[in-house]
């Protein structure tokens, strides 16, 4: 008897509360490769303030999932990226040489 006591108390239990719908919290918003939608957008090594925008504050790469671009065009920033910073148009790491000295 004691158990059908407690499996009644469970259904009264779940029968008061309502169900939770999980992901109605987060919507994600659609991506779209912006060098694909704007053709005109050049993907250049000397172009550091669009390369900047694919970076990070230490200086890694961002991957695909935040930038929101193409695998094809993914390749060809980060290629472009690290051609910049063998020129030394962009820094390795985030920040200026003077600060890390101190």
């Amino acid at each position: 008897m004691a158990e059908e006591t407690h499996g009644s108390s469970r259904s009264n239990r779940s029968e008061q509360r309502p169900r939770r719908k999980y992901n109605t919290r987060y919507v994600r918003k659609p991506r779209f490769c912006q060098f694909c939608s704007d053709k005109t957008l050049a993907i250049d090594y000397k172009n550091t303030s669009l390369l900047r925008k694919f970076t990070t504050e230490e200086g890694k790469i961002k991957p695909r999932r935040q930038t929101g671009a193409c695998a094809k065009h993914q390749r060809a920033v980060s290629r472009e990226i690290k051609r910049a910073r063998h020129i030394a148009l962009l820094p390795f790491t985030g920040g200026t040489w003077e600060e890390k000295a101190r």
